[in-house]
């Protein structure tokens, strides 16, 4: 067999997939990997799912009305983020990209903040350390380094908790990610990174990123990869715990890759019908995260209609909520800009006020 040919075959190959709960909604069984969930956390599964989708869905809605002045949706990979989201404990810490809306959901940050952010008119909006969930990082895969050096300093205080950082198959190609890796990696570090296998960096398919399935790089680095349905709740729940318990026990770290697709834009300044396929997207729609779960729930008779009719409407409130407190945020002043650039007085930023201010006064009144 020549070389091509045999790289070929690999990539023929079925990888192995964590899947605890089927597209239609049937529980599967895995021999390393399994979620013991009482009826009542499966129908706040659900209610994770749902309410996260219509913030998503209303953002979307705020962008193209000129409100915010862009958007990173979620749409498809809300399983991903809140399975994972809701593996954590208190003391663990969350690094997020732009997208992780559903693990600030998690973390019970304020879904008009993240809005806060996107229309401008905050830095982010939260603190970190009330929420044990870092400010979104808009540079590509920087927040695996900042998320290792935090993992790091855990292990220092030889504090019982572990860190995990979230980024996409196009951030496997930044040397920051590599880098984060190696050091994780050599230092034992209790860290778990997350990557959301969407499929698409922006207009560039996976095949872009890898020859291989992006979970068996971690053997490279010398810690475990493991590849997980990532639009199955249950399953992303299952291994992000066992991944974060073997973290916080000094096992180090693992990567963990949740397949999953963006059914949505990249983000609003995005076309996708300009570089995938429509028969791509309606295949995947079959998979949909929330609808797994809602067939769970009616087939064992653990939820009836008039629960899913409650869901939808606290949706439908969340979302005219989310609205109403978007559009009454405050502007700030423009001379705010200034402020908290360094921590003490300095003299350049000074003087670049001053100059702004000059300039903002040359305007009529």
């Amino acid at each position: 067999m020549t070389l091509d040919a045999s790289r070929g075959a690999q990539q023929e190959a079925p990888p192995e997939l964590v899947q605890l709960l089927t597209p239609e909604g049937e529980r599967v069984e895995h021999p390393d990997y399994d979620v013991d969930l009482t009826p009542e956390e499966v129908r706040s599964l659900y209610r994770d799912l749902v309410l996260v989708r219509r913030i998503d869905l209303e953002a979307v809605a705020l962008q193209r009305q000129g409100e915010l002045g862009i958007w990173a949706s979620l749409l498809g990979q809300e399983a991903a983020q809140i399975g994972s989201g809701r593996a954590l404990t208190d003391s663990d810490m969350a690094f997020p990209t732009y997208r992780e809306h559903g693990v600030a959901w998690c973390r019970d940050v304020d879904p008009v903040k993240l809005l806060g952010l996107f229309r401008g008119v905050n830095h982010g909006g939260w603190d970190p350390q009330e929420h044990n969930f870092h400010l979104y990082t808009i540079v590509i895969g920087s927040q695996t380094l900042h998320a290792v050096g935090y993992a790091m300093g855990i292990q220092r205080d030889d504090a019982s908790a572990a860190t995990i950082v979230y980024f996409g198959d196009g951030a496997t190609s930044q040397g920051d990610v590599n880098e984060s890796f190696i050091w994780a990696s050599v230092f034992n570090a209790p860290i778990v990174f997350f990557c959301q296998n969407n499929q698409w960096a922006i207009s560039e398919p996976l095949e872009k990123q890898t020859r291989i399935p992006l979970y068996r790089r971690a053997s490279g680095f010398g810690f475990p990869g493991i590849r997980v349905d990532g639009n199955d709740v249950f399953a992303c729940l299952a291994v992000t715990r066992k991944a974060l318990e073997a973290a916080r026990t000094g096992q180090g770290p693992t990567l963990i890759e949740a397949f999953t697709y963006r059914m949505g834009a990249h983000t609003t300044t995005d076309d996708p019908t300009r570089y995938r396929v429509a028969s791509e997207l309606e295949a995947w729609k079959l998979k949909d995260p929330i609808e797994r779960v809602k067939a769970y729930l009616f087939k064992n008779e653990l939820a009836d209609q008039e629960f899913f009719d409650s869901v939808d409407e606290e949706a439908a409130q969340l979302g005219a909520d989310l609205r109403r407190r978007c559009l009454a945020l405050p502007d700030p002043q423009p001379l705010d800009i200034f402020e908290h650039v360094y921590r003490e007085p300095h003299a350049l930023i000074d003087q670049e006020r001053a100059q702004f201010a000059g300039y903002l006064e040359g305007f009529e009144k």
